[in-house]
């Protein structure tokens, strides 16, 4: 084994789930760069390293320095104190500050730093404020830097130790120490197989509670990421006796001394909820029950209106529309029922019906409430109705300091509520809107039920459909103006599980390009987007176009796509650096999961305002809102100038590019295609081949959820309505 020492010039590469890194370093005796390569997470430009390891030859990327162990030595000259300084490693100072710093102190810097850091305040531009921030930053570091030596001793990633840091302090390695399964417990994006390596590597048990426990947990929370919210309790145990290697008697034990604590619920004979899944369920269904069986709002049910036709269907001349019979039945339901559900495909006549639903609750008198799972959704329901519509957060008020405003103590105030894409709202999140809806409010709940679950667990939609205890009106009519649009006929065909047309010329909105070589793919798309699409359709091409794509990985990924399109539509040498990714001013960016504190959830998108490279942070604007992002918190962020088809649900785009080939062969199921395609509303343009378009259109298999809510409300209602169809 060799050592080197080297200079640190620039990270190219960190995965943040390993810890591997590439680094491009100065080293002695060596004219060019030296690409260094090993677990190096959080290892900062201008850091002096002592790398053991050995030399080997790559086929792809040539001559590597292959890192097995390593140490960091400040830096000695001049000009490394400035770079070292500059990196980012303090917050508050950047290349600018560092500059200026290192022209006053010269070689001492960093003992001033260390030792005297109130002389910081002599230098041109800094005063209390960024010196005690300085002094902050520095004693934190040092803090870090023996979290990432900790986790070194273990042989576990120092990716990490940021936010184990900002999690748990000063005490941060006793934490860990006394319970590594914590980590899993306690901070996103450190999952259960990073604090198992850290337990294994500290020594604890295999077959140990700890370890059952936090394994248990983590095989019912994959579970709920693909949508279910409990497993069998036979699968559950099978689960976690396949990730921990521990035999199912002691997993049953242990699994039982949980029930017995509450870390879980089983609901007989053998469902195992996570707790927050079964009262939300559960709750659903209380809910809808108490709703469904209340009195209306007086102003819900009036004695017959003047000048209002068929005892509850409004008149023409009211809202100068001519509704077909179904449509009439969903006017009068609205006013009939106290609980109803729209559903219905693109230009079927959802978004006319439900203006008349709301001419009659108005014409009734009712106080009306409009509302969407998401920012985008909502925007729309605005925009459609002329009405005031709020996302569902807004609307319950919730705040990460005190939780949600609307609930049971406090509900919402109105006769009643119009939810719209109800495809999309997950479990949970029903079940806090239901606990704010009082009892005497109505509900009408629209969305199109054809389309892709929500993203969390739960599938709500269709289980209240399947359940038979709430009327459902299902519009399948397209009407004229619609049928001129290929979108919308192709959507349907689709959804029939017929192959769409594929036409050509100017006089269509759903454009086909056949391309076998799935190598060609990436770059006939950044062609598109970047040219010819803009040019064609006389859009921007960052707002106006947008990739949808079955996976995230493979050639034709959302990953992929992504840093191939940022180079494309918006290069610049400004960023941020987290992991592989850059963060530049213009990029479109998309929140991965819910964070309250920043009022931003899982599939927001927004797009970066402004960077500060002395801050080490970035604004993005969401909805013209600004939120501001440490370079901690990047792992929140991806890039969206592409992105999965799950992820555009609720959302439309002016043009929509989807590529579809047999690559995605796993993924090519009808309701995906059927998604992707409604997402557009100006044009679509679906690259691929014809082979793997057909094995969508003919794979209708849905993967089924673990859910039990149609049941709980068949039990739970006194007596189920007939579903209404055409």
């Amino acid at each position: 084994m060799e050592q080197i020492r080297c200079l640190v010039e620039r990270v190219t590469y960190t995965n943040e789930q390993t810890g591997f890194t590439v680094l491009k370093a100065r080293v002695k005796g060596h004219s060019d760069l030296v690409a260094v390569v090993g677990g190096m997470a959080a290892v900062n430009v201008g850091s002096v390293l002592l790398v053991s390891g050995e030399w080997k030859t790559d086929a792809k990327y040539g001559r590597q320095f292959a890192a097995v162990s390593w140490q960091e030595k400040l830096p000695a000259t001049v000009a490394g104190i400035e770079r070292y300084l500059g990196s980012g490693l303090i917050k508050g100072i950047g290349p600018k500050f560092a500059r200026r710093i290192v022209e006053k102190f010269g070689p001492a810097t960093l003992d001033v730093i260390e030792q005297t850091p109130d002389k910081l305040i002599s230098v041109d531009g800094i005063g209390g404020r960024r010196v005690a921030a300085v002094k902050k930053a520095w004693a934190d570091q040092k803090e870090i830097k023996n979290v990432m030596l900790f986790l070194q001793e273990h042989r576990v990633s120092s990716a990490h130790a940021v936010k184990i840091f900002k999690t748990y302090g000063a005490g941060s390695i006793q934490t860990v120490k006394e319970n590594p399964y914590r980590l899993a417990d306690d901070i996103w994006g450190i999952g259960f197989k990073t604090a198992d390596a850290i337990a294994m590597k500290m020594g604890f048990a295999q077959d140990g509670y700890p370890r059952c426990r936090s394994g248990l947990l983590f095989a019912l929370s994959e579970a709920s990421n693909d949508g279910h919210c409990f497993l069998p309790r036979a699968e559950l145990l099978q689960a976690a006796a396949a990730l921990l290697q521990t035999d199912e008697t002691r997993l049953d034990q242990a699994l039982a001394a949980m029930l017995t604590a509450g870390d879980a619920y089983c609901e007989p004979p053998d469902k195992i909820y996570l707790l927050p899944l079964y009262h939300s369920e559960r709750g659903v269904a209380q809910r809808l029950r108490k709703i469904l069986t209340a009195a209306a709002s007086p102003a819900v049910l009036p004695a017959e209106p003047a000048g209002r036709q068929d005892g509850r269907t409004p008149p023409r001349r009211e809202t100068d529309v001519a509704y077909d019979a179904i449509q009439r039945e969903a006017i009068r339901l609205a006013l009939a029922a106290k609980v109803m559900i729209l559903t219905g495909g693109p230009g079927v006549g959802k978004t006319t019906t439900t203006k008349g639903i709301i001419s009659a609750l108005t014409a009734a008198g009712c106080e009306i409430l409009l509302c969407a799972p998401t920012g985008r959704a909502a925007k729309r329901l605005a925009e459609a109705t002329g009405r005031e519509a709020k996302t569902i957060h807004r609307m319950l008020g919730f705040s990460p300091q005190t939780g949600w405003e609307k609930n049971a103590a406090n509900p919402l105030a109105g006769d009643a509520l119009i939810v719209d894409e109800c495809s999309m709202i997950d479990v949970v999140l029903m079940y806090n809107l239901l606990k704010a809806v009082p009892d005497n409010m109505s509900v009408v709940f629209a969305g199109d039920a054809d389309q892709l679950p929500s993203v969390g667990a739960g599938n709500v939609l269709l289980d209240m459909i399947a359940s038979g205890a709430i009327p459902v009106v299902r519009l399948q009519t397209v009407y004229r103006q619609a049928q001129t649009s290929d979108i919308v006929m192709n959507a349907h065909r689709v959804n029939r599980g017929e192959f769409p047309l594929l036409k050509q010329g100017k006089d269509t909105d759903f454009f086909f390009i056949e391309e076998n070589d799935p190598e060609k793919l990436p770059a006939l798309i950044a062609d598109l987007c970047h040219r010819r699409l803009p040019g064609y359709f006389q859009v921007d091409p960052v707002a106006g176009i947008q990739v949808l794509t079955p996976m995230q990985r493979g050639l034709t990924g959302a990953a992929n796509l992504n840093a191939l399109l940022q180079e494309k539509l918006n290069p610049g040498r400004v960023c941020l650096r987290r992991g592989g990714a850059e963060y530049r001013p213009g990029d479109k960016v998309m929140q991965i999961r819910n964070n309250y504190d920043k009022n931003v959830f899982n599939g927001d998108i927004g797009v970066i305002e402004k960077v500060d490279l002395e801050e080490r942070e970035l604004t993005a604007l969401f909805d013209g809102q600004p939120v501001v992002y440490d370079v901690s918190e990047l792992d929140e962020l991806v890039l969206a100038y592409a992105t999965t088809i799950h992820k555009a649900q609720g959302s439309e785009y002016p043009i929509v590019v989807m590529p579809f080939t047999t690559q995605h062969f796993v993924m090519l199921q009808r309701n995906l295609l059927y998604t992707g395609i409604t997402r557009a509303k100006r044009a679509l343009t679906l690259v691929g081949t014809k082979k793997a378009i057909a094995c969508a259109v003919r794979n209708n298999t849905v993967a089924k959820r673990n859910t039990y809510l149609a049941e709980r409300l068949r039990l739970e209602t006194p007596a189920a309505t007939k579903q209404r169809d055409p």
